[in-house]
């Protein structure tokens, strides 16, 4: 993983490079503050104040040199305002000339990501450092790019190195750090406890068994919260097996399961007064001899049965045996992440996660945090009138809604089934990867819907309220 341990430093009047924030509206005001030799610099390189523009200005003699930098507004710097200088200026510590970074902390941390396990070395260039003042959140702030980049290396790892035994060790490596308990499910006591999981999985070569992944901590006294993630980490698509086309990214189906990790990460991180409990259901939707087939009918740990209508949509299934394991505690609250459907694609694209939930409050907590981060979700229904799809003739309950219409309400819809009526939940059916790289945040695998869960969970667990 990316270390991010020295890029952010107390700023203890170590010399440095200046880093001057402008916004379009405020350039005239600067620019005619300045010597004309800067006004003429600056304009040869066309900057206008713009945001992720800069400029580079030299001072009395050329090694002395600063940055001149735009943003969106100075008034309030956003999580990536200040990534495309991460990402390109020259190694080295650099210094905001006034105010405070904040929250553009994080996009300074990000943009200097990298996923290099499968490269050979190259001299790349060197780290930029920056220097602040808010000592206090420095460490709130690495803590948040360390679970971005978790998220990131878990989804951009291929599926023949991240199979459920390394999911599995990505779990214990987080328990270990933070001594929570790790339990893991597999073989009979899988087959009799969560049916569904080893339906989906058992094909799989037995490398890539499949299990149930939990973790548990804090104090039974605090309030309980789970946190359930999909963790398929191949979809073939099983007998109803997917065009190469689109297998192509499956090594992301797993994606859900990184973000809960990566969630109940920062929840012990910043050790919110909760008691947790993480579920991954890890397996690989693999073809062979004994795969489950359509129209199978499964029987799964709440006892509901199911009728396969469709071995591709097997997220739902692993989740159903999680969801039930998850509302036997209890909890005040569960919260799951899952690459589930193409349709949540279609209906609000890439960048936007898929909320859907049986609590309105809850649902309203979450898009205040996503807001106040600058990580958003949508919500969309979960409309009761479509669950008429899900009806089977031979089973309680089919896996894929007949008529391929609002496929992300019917997969919503399916999952509900298995989560308690009176327990708050809300599902995010999230892409977890980025088609194409913005500052701060590369093509590839990519968390999102994880910084506003986990501000809406310190809002309501943490210790000073």
């Amino acid at each position: 993983m990316t270390d991010f341990s020295d890029l952010l430093k107390a700023d203890n009047n170590q010399p440095a490079r200046s880093i001057r924030i402008v916004d379009a509206q405020g350039l005239e005001a600067w620019l005619a503050s300045q010597p004309e030799r800067v006004r003429t610099l600056v304009a040869a390189q066309k900057f206008k104040g713009k945001a992720h523009e800069h400029a580079i200005v030299l001072g009395e003699d050329a090694a002395d040199w600063s940055v001149v930098a735009g943003v969106a507004s100075r008034e309030k710097l956003g999580p990536w305002c200040l990534a495309k200088l991460a990402e390109t200026l020259p190694e080295g510590t650099y210094r905001l000339a006034e105010g405070m970074a904040g929250a553009a902390m994080l996009g300074w941390l990000t943009a200097q990501y990298r996923f290099d396990r499968y490269r050979k070395e190259e001299n790349g260039s060197g780290a930029r450092v920056l220097l602040t003042g808010e000592v206090a959140q420095i460490e709130a702030a690495t803590r948040l790019a360390e679970a971005v980049a978790l998220v990131r290396d878990l989804v951009n790892t291929p599926a023949a190195d991240m199979g459920p035994g390394e999911l599995e060790a990505a779990a214990r490596k987080v328990a270990k750090r933070f001594d929570a308990e790790c339990k893991v499910t597999k073989g009979d006591a899988l087959e009799q406890g969560f049916p569904m999981i080893h339906a989906v999985g058992k094909a799989a070569d037995k490398s890539f068994a499949p299990r149930l992944i939990e973790l548990r901590w804090g104090d039974p006294k605090h309030p309980k919260i789970a946190i359930v993630g999909k963790g398929i980490c191949f979809d073939s698509g099983g007998l109803d097996i997917k065009p190469s086309s689109a297998m192509r990214l499956m090594k992301k189906d797993m994606g859900g399961a990184a973000h809960a990790l990566a969630l109940a990460q920062l929840v012990m991180g910043a050790r919110l007064p909760v008691r947790l409990h993480l579920l991954i259901p890890a397996a690989e939707n693999a073809v062979s001899g004994n795969a489950f087939r359509p129209g199978d009918i499964l029987r799964s740990r709440k006892g509901l049965t199911v009728e396969i209508g469709n071995t591709d949509a097997e997220g739902r299934l692993v989740l159903g045996d999680a969801l039930t394991l998850a509302g036997e505690d209890k909890p005040d609250l569960i919260i799951d992440y899952a690459t589930l459907t193409g349709a949540a694609r279609v209906a609000v694209g890439p960048d936007l996660p898929a909320l859907f939930s049986n609590d309105d409050a809850l649902a309203g907590e979450m898009d205040a945090a996503g807001s106040a981060v600058d990580d958003p979700t949508w919500r969309l229904p979960l409309w009761d009138g479509y669950a008429e799809m899900l009806k089977s003739d031979v089973a309680d309950i089919n896996n894929a809604g007949e008529g391929g219409f609002a496929g992300a309400i019917t997969a919503a819809l399916f999952l509900k089934r298995f989560v308690p009526d009176n327990t708050p939940w809300v599902h995010l059916d999230t892409f977890a990867w980025r088609p194409s790289s913005r500052p701060g945040r590369p093509k590839g695998g990519e968390a999102l819907g994880l910084r506003a869960a986990f501000h809406m969970l310190q809002a309501r667990y943490n210790r000073k309220k």
